[in-house]
């Protein structure tokens, strides 16, 4: 299967009225301000102070008075209540905040994360009966359970009361819950419908406190939200940004502890530090065993035990890394090996750990530019991970197989599923189908936006301040890029334990650069003397030195044409 090159697109210079407003503003903040759609001053000072939008009062979600009402109630009468999680680490952050809030507030309070491997994801009999035989009265789900109609309807008849908070995509049929939390319901007036499930954790603990005493836990809506990939717009935005600032300086003893094992400073921890290190190695718990070493490590404030589990954490994650790079190996030649030019890549085999198949799912949309299925095969069933590309939401696309679904959900981009090892080939055969009626006529090809074209020379430190304010950055608030052509290559070289990156410096004939290139090591066969290049620009620092230099994502002859 041939990769296309991946297609430049350079944002349009703003108009004169554009440029007449922003004036105040540097002009590579004013272009990029512009692009992002803040052309006038008022929106321009709203999104560099990450200000909270109108309309986040917790009680217009729908179901909010309901359950506080009955979580007031479980309180009064010493109820023991149950969170009931999921094992990534916005289900992991979502699940420490809920539980830390009804302790301070005096309740019988415990945290559920599921196995992964044992019990799957969501809600589960098994694990409800085991609630209610430890006396159990209340369970609150965060990051699950809006497709769990059956398990709600058995909790009912066993005497469990549920409240759903979760942030996933609806079934028709709602599950008959207490109450239900989740903007994305029919008819649910609150406005900022992406709130990831940490987030409505935090809302729901902002309507019990009746205070600002929730803002203590935007830590955890930080890690959560970062790690989960919910846009960062809008009430998000404003959120992560306290969260990372309480991140900078921490006082949650686990926190300092992952930090110290990832080797990060706090001070300069952004969302991306989030995204690439504290995140994969919270997440790599749930992925290799369970996810409850990491809950027991954001929630203790023993300096010794934090220590033992960021390391065993940190450890597990390098084993995940490992297990991730073997399954996108086979997954790859698995998918490949059953047609060579597919719109939808899948792959399934008995030895893929299943809690690394969405990793490596992942790594063929990047590779490919197609959605992607990677599935363990168990015992008469197979459990899947599905990521796939903007032109193609396989959450809704797994909707309209849902007969042949045991359990499905997700998001636009990400989705998981369990079915019948017997109805597979027919699931995989309609799946692809879809995916020709959707995406045939498409120009299929990774789009990489750039905020401006401009020569080397421009790239002056202080623009890096001015970059800053865009934080935080990542999905749905992308980081700043640039374009800049026709420059020289003065030294390259591999670097890495597998030679897949590159380093280099290259120079416009007035000034020099030096450059990182991740998992771009083949260039250096193959590297011309002009280049043009796709990059951000930024401060590294390594042993002590700090220098600027270009973040490279992508590489092209000087004179492509696209």
């Amino acid at each position: 299967m041939n990769i296309a090159p991946k297609r430049w697109v350079v944002a349009p210079s703003l108009p004169p009225e554009a440029e007449k407003d922003l004036l105040y503003y540097h002009p590579v903040l004013r272009q990029i301000l512009y692009n992002r759609g803040f052309s006038t001053p008022e929106l321009a000072q709203g999104y560099l102070e990450a200000k909270m939008p109108p309309g986040t009062d917790p009680y217009y979600l729908m179901g909010m008075e309901a359950a506080v009402d009955r979580i007031r109630h479980a309180i009064t009468k010493q109820e023991k209540i149950a969170i009931y999680g999921d094992y990534d680490v916005d289900g992991v952050t979502a699940t420490a905040l809920l539980v830390e809030t009804l302790e301070n507030l005096g309740a019988q309070v415990q945290g559920y994360i599921p196995n992964r491997f044992d019990e799957g994801y969501g809600l589960n009999i098994e694990a409800l009966n085991s609630l209610v035989e430890q006396g159990v009265r209340l369970v609150i789900t965060v990051d699950c359970g809006i497709r769990s109609a059956y398990e709600v309807q058995h909790a009912s008849k066993i005497g469990l009361d549920v409240i759903i908070t979760d942030h996933h995509h609806p079934d028709p049929d709602m599950p008959p819950a207490l109450a239900v939390i989740n903007p994305k319901q029919p008819r649910d007036p609150y406005p900022h419908k992406d709130l990831a499930g940490v987030g409505l954790a935090y809302k729901l603990s902002s309507a019990l406190f009746q205070t600002d005493q929730a803002d203590q836990f935007l830590d955890l809506v930080a890690l959560g939200t970062v790690a989960d990939l919910a846009p960062l717009v809008g009430e998000n935005r404003s959120l992560v940004r306290k969260g990372i600032q309480m991140i900078q300086h921490p006082q949650r003893q686990g926190l300092m502890a992952l930090t110290g094992v990832s080797g990060l400073q706090p001070s300069k921890i952004t969302a991306s530090h989030i995204g690439f290190m504290l995140g994969p190695r919270l997440n790599a718990a749930g992925r290799l065993d369970s996810a409850l070493a990491a809950l027991t490590l954001l929630t203790t404030r023993n300096v010794v035990r934090a220590a033992q589990l960021a390391q065993l954490l940190d450890n597990q994650n390098r084993e995940r890394q490992k297990i991730t790079q073997q399954i996108q190996q086979q997954a790859e030649q698995i998918a490949i090996s059953r047609d060579p030019d597919p719109y939808l890549l899948f792959a399934a085999h008995p030895d893929f750990n299943p809690g690394v198949v969405g990793l490596a799912a992942s790594r063929l949309v990047e590779t490919y530019y197609r959605p992607a299925i990677v599935a363990h095969l168990g015992e008469g069933y197979a459990r899947g991970s599905c990521r796939s590309i903007p032109e193609f939401h396989i959450t809704e696309a797994l909707d309209q197989c849902s007969d042949l679904l045991d359990h499905h959900g997700g998001h636009a981009a990400a989705a998981g599923f369990t079915v019948q090892e017997a109805n597979l080939p027919i699931l995989i055969e309609r799946l692809s189908q879809i995916a020709v009626e959707k995406l045939a006529q498409l120009d299929l090809r990774h789009e990489l936006y750039a905020d401006m074209e401009l020569p080397l020379s421009d790239l002056k430190p202080e623009l890096l301040h001015y970059l800053s304010l865009l934080q935080p950055t990542g999905y749905g608030n992308r980081q700043a890029y640039f374009v800049s052509r026709k420059l020289k290559v003065t030294s390259c070289r591999t670097v890495g334990r597998e030679d897949n990156h590159l380093k280099l410096a290259v120079t416009d004939g007035r000034i020099t650069y030096d450059a990182i290139a991740f998992r771009l090591g083949y260039w250096y066969d193959q590297m011309p003397s002009n280049i043009d290049l796709y990059y951000s620009f930024e401060q590294n620092e390594y042993n002590g030195r700090v220098n600027l230099q270009l973040n490279i994502r992508d590489i092209k002859p000087s004179g492509y044409l696209d």
